[in-house]
Parts: C-alpha cells; sequence; structure tokens
C-alpha cells in the first residue's frame, strides 16, 4: 500500500489556502468523482451583468423558483420599462434643491424622456415617502418635470431630509425589491 501525501499550498489571489490530496486509486474508483474532491471551491460570479439585466435576472429567477407563478401575467418588458426610467432618474435627471428652513424644495428637470420619466416617478415615490409621518411630503408635476417638497418639524428629520437630498429621498424607503417583484408578476405595483 502506497502511503498518503498531504501539501498544503497557498493559493496566489487572495491567500485562500488549498488543500490537495494524493490517494491510492482503488478498482472501480470513479476518478472524475475523486478529482471534483481534490479540486479548489469555483471562483464564479455573482453580478449577472449591468444593473437593470441583473434586477431583471434576478426577477427571473425568483419567478421561476416559484411553482405557482401565473406566467399569463408576468410582465418583465414592464419591469423593464420601469428599471429604464429608474436610471434615466438618477443619471438624466438635473435638480435644483432649495434648502428650507424646515426642508427641501427640490425642481427635477431634463430632456424630453427624462422629464416623462420624473411624471412617472416623482408622484408614485412620494406617495411612498408620504407613509413616513416624520415628514410631509408634496410632489408636483410640472411643464418642465417635477417639484417634491418634504419637510418636518423635527429638527433632527430636517437634517436628514437635507442630507438625503432628492436622490437620496428617492432611493429611500426599500420598498423597491418587492414593488419590482409585483411589476415582474403583471400585479398593480402601485396598490400596495
Amino acid at each position: 500500500m502506497k502511503p498518503q501525501i498531504f501539501v498544503v499550498a497557498t493559493a496566489v489571489i487572495g491567500w485562500t489556502p488549498i488543500a490537495f490530496a494524493e490517494t491510492d486509486h482503488q478498482p472501480g474508483m470513479d476518478h472524475a468523482a475523486h478529482m471534483q474532491m481534490q479540486r479548489p471551491p469555483d471562483r464564479t460570479l455573482t453580478e449577472p451583468g449591468q444593473g437593470a439585466f441583473a434586477a431583471l435576472s434576478e426577477a427571473v429567477r425568483v419567478l421561476e423558483a416559484d411553482p405557482n407563478t401565473d406566467w399569463t401575467k408576468v410582465d418583465l418588458a414592464g419591469l423593464r420599462a420601469h428599471l429604464l426610467d429608474m436610471d434615466r432618474l438618477v443619471t438624466d435627471t438635473a435638480v435644483t434643491e432649495t434648502m428650507l428652513s424646515d426642508g427641501i424644495l427640490a425642481v427635477a428637470t431634463g430632456d424630453d424622456a427624462t422629464i416623462a420619466t420624473l411624471r412617472r416617478m416623482v408622484p408614485a415615490h412620494a406617495a411612498q415617502l408620504g407613509r413616513d409621518d416624520r415628514w410631509r411630503v408634496l410632489a408636483t408635476e410640472t411643464d418642465t418635470g417635477a417639484e417634491l417638497r418634504v419637510t418636518s418639524s423635527d429638527p433632527a428629520v430636517v437634517a436628514r431630509i437635507k442630507g438625503l437630498g432628492f436622490f437620496g429621498l428617492m432611493a429611500s424607503q426599500d420598498h423597491h425589491r418587492g414593488h419590482h417583484m409585483m411589476m415582474a408578476r403583471g400585479e398593480d405595483a402601485h396598490a400596495h
């Protein structure tokens, strides 16, 4: 019988210890399984691509894993349109923020496509923001986009509002993932 040799090596990337072993091969031994046991763990990617593509990919994975998915109602095109709106809001919107003694007034505008995005997104998100009773929220559609006014009588909340600014306020209230799954399932995402 041949003795077993055990070697510990340090991987160059990440300094992760990897163990390799040499063992006797017995008749009938599955070589592929044996090699699989000796292989270091896979170093697979976790990000499937650009942000909107990643969000769509994640929604597809959840829909496919759910045996109750009603494929006749699935609306990934609608989710994609919303993700494009989110991207346009963040990358193409020009905002003028006026600091108020009790909060902020943000005037948002852009090109024609961005104006349409602002008219869809700002009022809808303002309704979500309005569920938080620490502040008062008013969204108004304008000829050039939208205005968002968020105020409070609590100085700590006023500081938070000013710190968040328009983009932080639009990204706050962690409802986006649930909202996106409702859209992907073809449900009324604004009914919640």
